[in-house]
């Protein structure tokens, strides 16, 4: 089943958005991350589509989606939830699971502490919730919070070049032969358009408010017991293994899958990925979840 590709205005933003299966069925959101946006589910979205409903919107400044100018627009994690979810009340979501990756993740748990109620089951494939997960390959982001001097923010810009896109694919693959490059070369295209480089700097700076709210959402967890799937490559070089272990501090039957791979499984390990999420999903506890 192929899916379909439409933009919706959401606060004078052209949202781009893949969505498949039939509007009945139980629904997956899928929040995309850094540096790629929707596309990074090409292969996962029709795999899901005969038994559920899945929506995949590219984020403002990523993908298709509109990218205004950051006089427009306030690039910060806050900001962007606030559009995702007017994004789900536009489309009439009353209740869907979220399948929360890298900058997806404070996305997502942002909608789930505005909502609780909407939330049936998260899937976390490397998408941070606790500082457990924040590896050493921080610590150029975490100089520039420190002091977000010219200096610090220039030196940032290695981290949006060809070279560091490509290595976010293929460091930690076990075999980095099948990874598509298309996908890849897909989101160096669209960093190098004009501006885009400081709307990602501009998210570097704001990175650190979502480490600031990690403590709320581990109290949502705690509170409301969500269905958890964290499912990880565990050599991704930026969120460790770790930071999937420590879900089960807060919800102590929370599933954690670590597969061979870097920071996309999806790409270097789609099967097994896959496996697992299938197989989450169908658990009689997170079926009934996910119906309501």
């Amino acid at each position: 089943m192929r899916a379909s590709h439409q933009t919706i205005e959401i606060d004078g933003v052209k949202i781009f958005y893949r969505e498949v299966g039939n509007p009945q069925s139980p629904t997956l959101l899928l929040l995309h991350g850094f540096p790629t946006s929707s596309h990074q589910f090409r292969d996962l979205i029709p795999a899901l589509a005969t038994d559920y409903h899945v929506i995949a919107p590219d984020m403002p400044g990523f993908g298709f989606s509109d990218m205004p100018a950051r006089e427009a627009y306030s690039y910060t994690f806050d900001n962007i939830a606030e559009t995702i979810a007017h994004f789900t009340e536009a489309l009439k979501l009353s209740r869907f699971a979220i399948y929360i990756f890298d900058y997806g993740s404070p996305i997502g748990m942002r909608l789930a502490l505005r909502n609780p109620e909407r939330i049936s089951a998260i899937i976390t494939q490397n998408g941070n919730t606790y500082t457990d997960g924040v590896s050493e390959a921080f610590a150029p982001i975490k100089a520039y919070w420190n002091d977000p001097s010219l200096e610090n923010r220039t030196a940032l810009r290695g981290m949006l070049t060809a070279a560091t896109t490509q290595f976010q694919y293929t460091q930690g693959a076990a075999d980095p032969s099948v990874i598509d490059p298309a996908s890849y070369t897909l989101d160096q295209a669209l960093l190098d358009r004009p501006g885009n480089d400081e709307i990602q700097l501009d998210l570097f700076l704001n990175y650190q408010s979502n480490l600031a709210v990690y403590q709320t959402f581990q109290a949502y967890l705690r509170a409301h017991q969500p269905k958890v799937l964290a499912v990880w490559g565990r050599n991704d070089p930026f969120f460790i293994p770790a930071g999937a272990e420590a879900f089960r501090r807060d919800v102590p039957d929370a599933e954690v899958q670590l597969v061979n791979s870097g920071h996309f499984p999806l790409e270097s390990a789609f099967d097994e990925t896959l496996g697992h999420i299938t197989r989450f999903l169908a658990r009689p506890d997170v079926a009934a979840s996910l119906r309501g």
